[in-house]
């Protein structure tokens, strides 16, 4: 199983003083940062291939994997154009996605529990969901519907005549078989190829989904802490709210 993790953007959203700017996955919560808690985690569900997609100051993120010294090698794939849309990102790790053995796409600007990453690597190979029912209303979440147990929808704003059964916001991490991997890789592709680079890969993944070429089982994390941090305030309830409630780190013996 292979971990592809997505740190290229500018976290514009976060309103830093211009020339104070730096990649999302380098925040820290209690002295750690986004991503040692990352590789922490997903060396202790036992995944240890790692690509890291980056773009903005990637040196700084180079830096830190210095500092961390993780134990396995991490392979880094740059997006120079980093300031468009993350589905560019994802075409940028187009190689990777598709080398074979099921894929983990994951943001790298989350910090959650690790419930969340046990329901996303148990079991063998299969594609998968995450969806969380306990959540906020509103333009900025990524509702995941789902109508008698299959994705119907998978966006920020809905269609009015949508239906479904079940609705929860989508963690942002994804899990693909290999063949549908390859599948969602020639998706993207289609998005370059016709001038969409500065979309969301979400809407690829949105794509794959409701064409129905794949099934997709969907794990429910609701009550597992986590949070996407987009905003100055999102930070503020990462350190406040979940932060408090996540299970301590548990280390690898080397």
């Amino acid at each position: 199983m292979r971990a592809i993790i997505l740190a290229a953007g500018l976290g514009l959203r976060l309103q830093l003083p211009p020339g104070e700017q730096f990649p999302k996955c380098l925040l820290q919560f209690d002295g750690v940062s986004l991503l040692e808690r990352h590789l922490q985690m997903l060396e202790t569900a036992g995944v240890t291939d790692v690509v890291l997609a980056l773009g903005f100051q990637p040196g700084l993120v180079e830096a830190e994997l210095k500092r961390i010294n993780w134990p396995h090698p991490v392979e880094i794939v740059i997006n120079p154009r980093f300031d468009l849309g993350s589905v560019l990102t994802v075409h940028t790790v187009a190689d990777p996605l598709t080398r074979g053995g099921d894929v983990l796409l994951m943001d790298a600007d989350v910090l959650y529990d690790e419930r969340i990453l046990n329901a996303l690597v148990a079991g063998e190979t299969v594609n998968r969901l995450l969806i969380d029912r306990d959540f906020e209303a509103g333009d900025e979440p990524v509702k995941l519907c789902l109508k008698d147990g299959v994705p119907v929808e998978l966006r920020k704003q809905l269609a009015v005549n949508l239906e479904y059964d079940t609705i929860g916001e989508s963690v942002g991490f994804f899990r693909f078989r290999e063949e549908t991997a390859q599948r969602f890789a020639q998706i993207v592709a289609g998005y370059i190829d016709s001038g969409r680079s500065n979309l969301p890969h979400e809407e690829a993944v949105r794509d794959l989904l409701l064409e129905r070429s794949q099934v997709f089982d969907t794990a429910d994390v609701t009550g597992a802490p986590w949070i996407e941090i987009d905003f100055p305030n999102d930070v503020v309830r990462a350190r406040a709210e979940i932060l408090p409630q996540l299970q301590p780190l548990v280390t690898v013996p080397r």
